[in-house]
């Protein structure tokens, strides 16, 4: 899975872009500010439907422009278009797959799977659970094609009985339907959860290894309610201190990867260099652990490799790269910190962000 074609326009200060990538190593130059993380935010919207920058995707339109429209074509049998316009006056996407429209996201999702390694992800070992889920549904989701359907009834429920315990008198009857609902798929969703992660974790502790052995750190799921009861029992001993608080305290939707070594946060332990390293693994272990399983690609979107890495732990992430065959866009400040990465016989194309006359920064492939 790679992409062979971009073209973007109104995407924050990059010029109108038309980008045939390699299917290998990209490495994207240029200085502070040219556009650089512009273009991987550009394919991240492209493939996931919103923005690792913003929350509001109006603020990635360029100021002059009515609207931004991303476009990329999929290598395979047949190739896959993929398309994504959002005018500043509306808030909804258009999402073109195929050529078709009315696509819901989860298909974009699917067709491109894409993995980002930049600063926020430090939020996978400092950041709330949240962050944690999601990269956990992530894998899931790629692999467990029937856990989509699970997780939006989970969600339901539990938005559904939040509601009931705020409402201040609680009918019985209402309050028990959703709970067997919220029971019945959290459970579900617990399982596929848990079957997931037994057969990651193994690829990860591997992949790890590779990049930075710690014998000490431990990676481990919780489903996020008490292991010595079902969720029904949960949810009905729970409910007076639930109505007290307003929200659902335990189930599904508190699930949590706890990433420790020797027992101790690892954030708290780990130096910001290692912690890249530990996330890197977690985020590469993904792309192997789907390959494995689905015999598919990620494409990696990996924001300045070289920062908090010595040469030494570059070469390795470099390396493990290399043996994954897979394609990523990499940015750097410096145009010689990675040229010397790579074998011979790796496809690695270089590109380089530069301002134009009007000051918007214009795309060159090097050589």
């Amino acid at each position: 899975m790679s992409l062979s074609q971009l073209n973007f326009q109104g995407l924050r200060n990059l010029a109108p872009l038309d980008m045939h990538p390699s299917r290998g190593i990209n490495i994207i130059t240029g200085l502070n500010g040219s556009g650089k993380t512009s273009l991987l935010e550009g394919i991240h919207v492209l493939g996931m439907g919103r923005s690792f920058r913003t929350r509001q995707l109006k603020h990635a339109i360029q100021s002059d422009v009515a609207h931004m429209t991303l476009y990329g074509r999929l290598e395979g049998e047949p190739e896959i278009s993929i398309g994504v316009r959002r005018l500043r006056a509306q808030r909804e996407l258009e999402l073109r797959l195929r050529g078709d429209k009315g696509v819901r996201l989860a298909e974009l999702v699917e067709a491109m799977p894409l993995q980002l390694i930049n600063p926020d992800a430090f939020r996978l070992l400092e950041g709330s659970p949240a962050g944690r889920r999601e990269f956990l549904d992530w894998g899931v989701f790629h692999v467990k094609h029937h856990f989509l359907e699970a997780w939006k009834r989970t969600r339901r429920a539990v938005k559904h009985r939040n509601a009931l315990l705020r409402r201040g008198r609680i009918d019985p009857q209402e309050m028990a339907a959703w709970e067997q609902e919220l029971a019945l798929w959290g459970e579900v969703v617990d399982r596929l959860r848990f079957e997931w992660f037994s057969e990651f974790l193994p690829v990860f502790e591997e992949t790890l290894n590779v990049l930075l052995p710690l014998p000490g750190l431990k990676l481990n799921y919780a489903r996020g309610w008490d292991k010595q009861k079902t969720l029904a029992d949960v949810l009905q001993d729970n409910r007076v201190t639930d109505q007290q608080m307003g929200f659902t305290q335990q189930g599904p939707q508190r699930a949590d990867l706890r990433i420790r070594l020797n027992k101790q946060p690892a954030v708290e332990v780990l130096s910001r260099g290692q912690q890249k390293l530990v996330v890197s693994a977690l985020k590469l272990a993904q792309g192997r652990f789907l390959e494995r399983t689905a015999q598919r690609h990620c494409i990696y979107l990996i924001d300045d490799l070289p920062a908090e890495l010595d040469v030494q732990h570059q070469q390795r992430f470099c390396q493990l790269l290399e043996e994954m065959q897979c394609q990523a866009f990499i940015t750097s400040v410096d145009p010689a910190a990675l040229q010397p990465m790579w074998q011979s016989k790796t496809l690695v194309s270089m590109f380089h962000v530069k301002h134009d006359p009007q000051g918007l920064g214009q795309l060159v492939q090097d050589g």
